[in-house]
């Protein structure tokens, strides 16, 4: 499709000679449901390598766009239409190379989203504003000075000594292609293998990069240190850079220039980073692999931990992923050849079972709480348990995946409950600033006086948050003391105490630095972190998971009790001068369930082993492939008269797969089927055959758009295409 205008808008158009021009290719960002095509061609007075950064007029705007591939080509213009110019190049940036073109086309292509979309959303937000000579303003400020020794001060990098277990697979990833599952239990020093994996490749080849990526931001600082402290002295000061949306716009553009230009040799970053621009890269490392935060929620859809796989594989870049608790997609693509399976699966599975310095896992107790007085929030032993560290000085970690007071208000004499007037779903009770906060929109309000429908004062909080486990721990502690004689202290860490920038961190240098005794919060203290002094987890109400209706709800909460048990007596030498053993407390109405069985014995693979067979006899990913199609529209009809009239375009077309290769279920209301007054509909798509399904959405994507731009879907107002859904 051609960005040309016609001659009623002269002063956006640059009237050329029709017989002396270039027409050069542009991926500009368009969502894939505009209809605008993934290239636009320009007129330009040269040929521009593919990879080029260039300023473009779209409309009454000045965009930036990237040359793709495609031969320049000369010709006529229709007759009455003038092609549009090129703006400007940005010359001082070399092109975006050939490796990352195809893994930003390979990513539109498998996710169903249009070329320019997922390529400048891979560029960092500042970079999009900048014009040429703002660039090359930018690209002229003094670099930092860096310390490159790499004599004696490199010489001295304390080189820490290898388990066997350790060096076995160190020695694997060095000799083998991968990619590689490396499997290694909370503590084994998984970190440290990623370390001496790095460290090797960037030593054998000057130009090489290696980009480790983690799941959440607040996992990154802490990764940062120990890598800057390894890799500055060898490779300079600004040799290792970090990338995530936590950083500011400059920040971020900084350490993508670095990267781009070969001189950041080590990117740390989260799910982003994936599409980082890394000519020399010959490393890759997924920490956490398994964390459901590597798959995108908003815009292009992606798993950047598949990504990895596939741009490795292309860029011929060795891959390694990493957990305690691997998600059942890389465990059955790491499975071992057996008979009844020679070939077994792509990955090279590496087994760290042991704990670094010989310390034990955490012993793992179960509370039934059938066998609790009502309404128990901390049971009678675990009490017990951390009133006995809080005096010897150890830390304790309460985990409650639910912040705020109370999930709901709730009037006793007429049933009101709290209510989001734009969601359906409840305001969350916030006590410490008295208000009523709903967690989907944002919508808030203060706390009413009394009952709004039937003026009753008798309203009051149901269930529990991070919030009140603070509150109530305050009020059970009160009289206990630690053994200098202060009393007991406690600390939250959620979303809610993290928003201010650095608050995070330094809640987290609290903890570390023992200031802390109870640490209550959600998931984000489950994941990663080294605390050395908490020998005591508790969960204290897991049991919501264990009958929802994701097929993965079992596998997130095993995963989640896993990590956060591996907090606790990660410090061996710690734990034997205390005299006392790492436990993990779980507080469940149902002790004898499976998952708490396999988390009792740390039995991952036994776990896994079951959930697989369920699933290969339900035909659930990994055995089969999914996509969603959601649609948002003003009324729940709306939504859902969409989808039922692109199914039936698409059996009117006989699209291929339609023949039972590929399964479409009917559409159906999301769980949270309205959120900010928009209705959300979905429906599910099946396939034994991830050719069959991705052949069946590439065709059914112009379908989705005839069908949208019919009248009587006027009252839709999106709809978006999910592949590989990891929530249903």
């Amino acid at each position: 499709m051609h960005g040309c205008t016609r001659r009623r808008t002269p002063a956006l158009s640059t009237p050329l000679s029709p017989a002396a021009h270039v027409l050069v290719h542009v991926a500009l960002h368009t969502p894939s449901h505009s209809g605008v095509g993934d290239l636009l061609s320009y007129a330009c007075d040269r040929a521009l390598p593919p990879g080029t950064l260039v300023r473009v007029p779209l409309g009454a705007r000045e965009v930036l766009g990237v040359v793709w591939d495609a031969d320049a080509a000369t010709g006529e213009l229709p007759e009455g239409a003038t092609m549009r110019a090129i703006a400007g190049v940005l010359d001082g940036l070399a092109p975006l190379d050939l490796p990352w073109r195809r893994l930003v086309a390979f990513a539109a292509r498998y996710y169903q989203r249009a070329l320019g979309e997922v390529a400048l959303a891979a560029l960092p937000p500042q970079l999009r504003d900048l014009r040429p000579e703002q660039l090359a303003r930018r690209l002229k400020r003094p670099a930092r000075a860096t310390d490159s020794a790499a004599g004696s001060v490199a010489d001295a990098i304390e080189k820490v000594a290898l388990s066997p277990e350790q060096e076995s697979a160190r020695a694997k990833i060095s000799s083998e292609n991968g990619p590689f599952l490396l499997f290694g239990s909370t503590g084994s020093g998984k970190t440290e293998v990623y370390l001496r994996c790095v460290q090797a490749m960037l030593e054998a080849d000057p130009q090489a990069q290696a980009l480790v990526m983690v799941p959440e931001i607040n996992l990154t600082p802490q990764l940062e240190d120990r890598f800057v402290s390894r890799f500055a002295p060898r490779f300079g000061a600004g040799a290792v850079v970090s990338l995530h949306s936590g950083m500011t716009n400059p920040q971020r553009l900084k350490s993508w220039l670095a990267a781009h230009s070969g001189a950041a040799r080590i990117v740390l970053g989260t799910r982003m980073a994936v599409f980082a621009s890394m000519p020399g890269l010959k490393f890759i490392v997924v920490d956490e692999e398994h964390d459901p935060s590597y798959k995108q929620q908003e815009g292009a859809r992606y798993s950047a931990r598949d990504l990895a796989i596939w741009r490795g594989r292309e860029q011929g870049a060795k891959v390694l992923l990493g957990s305690a608790t691997p998600s059942l997609e890389s465990w059955h693509a790491s499975r071992p050849p057996t008979p009844q399976d020679p070939e077994g699966g792509r990955y090279l599975r590496l087994h760290m079972p042991s704990r670094v310095g010989a310390g034990a896992l955490a012993r793992v107790k179960r509370v039934d709480m059938n066998q609790q007085p009502r309404r128990t929030v901390f049971s009678a032993p675990l009490l017990a348990a951390i009133t006995e560290r809080v005096g010897r000085g150890e830390q304790s970690m309460v985990l409650l995946n639910r912040r705020g007071y109370a999930p709901v208000l709730h009037c006793a004499d007429c049933g009101w409950k709290s209510d989001c007037p734009h969601c359906s779903a409840h305001q969350v009770f916030h006590k410490i600033d008295r208000t009523l906060r709903c967690h989907h929109c944002g919508y808030t309000v203060r706390v009413p006086l009394h009952c709004p429908t039937c003026g009753s004062p008798d309203i009051h909080p149901m269930g529990r948050g991070t919030e009140q486990l603070e509150e109530q721990l305050a009020a059970l502690l009160r009289n206990v003391q630690r053994p200098d004689g202060h009393p007991a202290r406690i600390a939250r860490i959620d979303a809610d105490t993290t928003r201010a920038k650095g608050a995070l961190e330094e809640q987290l240098a609290q903890v570390h630095a023992g200031e802390i005794d109870v640490l209550v919060g959600t998931q984000m203290i489950a994941k990663g972190h080294d605390f050395r002094r908490i020998t005591l987890v508790a969960a204290v109400q897991p049991d919501g998971a264990l009958f929802s209706s994701d097929f993965r709800a079992a596998e997130r909460l095993f995963a989640l009790l896993m990590q956060a048990a591996g907090r606790a007596g990660r410090d061996a030498a710690y734990v034997a001068a205390q005299a006392t053993q790492a436990e993990m407390w779980v507080q469940t109405y149902h002790p004898r369930h499976a998952v708490y069985e396999a988390l009792r014995r740390h039995d991952y693979e036994t776990f896994a082993a079951q959930q697989l067979k369920d699933r290969e006899q339900a035909a659930m990913p990994p055995f089969a492939y999914q996509a969603l199609v959601r649609a948002d529209a003003r009324t729940q009809e709306a939504a859902q008269a969409f989808l039922q009239a692109a199914t039936a375009a698409a059996h009117a077309a006989g699209l291929p797969g339609l023949d039972g290769t590929v399964v479409l279920f009917p559409p159906v209301p999301l769980t949270i089927q309205r959120v900010a007054n928009v209705e959300r509909a979905q429906m599910l798509m099946e396939s034994g055959s991830r050719t069959a399904l991705q052949r069946f959405l590439a065709a059914w994507q112009p379908v989705l758009q005839a069908t949208r731009s019919q009248p009587e879907h006027r009252g839709l107002i999106r709809w978006l295409v999910d592949v590989d859904p990891l929530t249903i």
